[in-house]
């Protein structure tokens, strides 16, 4: 049963579904963590691409890219394109059906809670301020910094045999959690395509009480931008021989 493309949709699930609650437990009325702020959610956000790691190499996934712009980032790296779409699908799959998870988890709460934009919020990305250009490189540079940044972990240039065993998934979970704190004030940093429209798509679809708009007019940017930041960082990656 153990495969790559299991792997990856069942460690999406678990970013999603863990990066998705920590934002439902910040922002939904009457949740015991309403209001607890940016720190809480970088941090859930961190630990969620953790558990989303070990979940993907637990069902078969050893690369555990779990995020078509690392997909694409490898592919670019790597020259060879023929596992994109099949990641691509799995990923984007295993986001919807965090997603789902995660509305059923806080079901009572979406009733109580009268911010439609806050509801959005939970399920998927939107800009502080709405400007498409500076949105769209936001996202790009950092899907690239996550990109160069684990690649370097990994890259013999850097550590002689590599990261150590074992370590990676905690050194890739620290530099999410950095681009968070840093760089994630402006969109949300989805720098994942799955990440944010999995969701969005959920949000669209599911009967969540007194939901909005999803938001379908920004939704290219989280798509595209982490897409350009991660091939242009594995083309990096490449050039430098990483």
């Amino acid at each position: 049963m153990r495969c790559p493309f299991l792997g990856e949709f069942m460690g999406t699930l678990m970013l999603v579904l863990l990066g998705d609650g920590v934002n439902a437990a910040v922002l939904l009325k009457r949740s015991k963590a309403e209001g607890s702020g940016w720190m809480v959610i970088t941090t859930g956000w961190m630990l969620a691409v953790l558990c989303g790691i070990f979940t993907a190499q637990l069902f078969g996934s050893a690369d555990a890219h779990l995020n078509p712009a690392i997909t694409l980032a490898s592919a670019a790296q790597s020259g060879s394109f023929g596992h994109v779409a099949g990641f691509a699908l799995a990923q984007m799959l295993g986001a919807f059906t965090g997603a789902v998870l995660v509305w059923l988890h806080y079901y009572p709460h979406w009733k109580i809670t009268d911010d439609p934009e806050l509801k959005r919020a939970v399920f998927c990305t939107g800009p502080a301020i709405r400007n498409p250009l500076t949105n769209f490189l936001s996202e790009v540079i950092g899907t690239a910094v996550l990109v160069l940044v684990a690649g370097a972990m990994s890259s013999k240039l850097v550590l002689t045999s590599g990261a150590a065993a074992g370590l990676s998934p905690w050194l890739v979970s620290c530099v999410v959690w950095g681009i968070g704190l840093s760089l994630g004030g402006t969109t949300g940093y989805a720098i994942n395509p799955a990440r944010d429209l999995g969701p969005r798509v959920a949000h669209a679809l599911m009967p969540i009480a007194g939901k909005g708009s999803s938001d379908w007019g920004y939704a290219l940017i989280p798509i595209l931008g982490p897409a350009t930041g991660g091939i242009l960082a594995g083309l990096v990656l490449r050039w430098i021989g990483a």
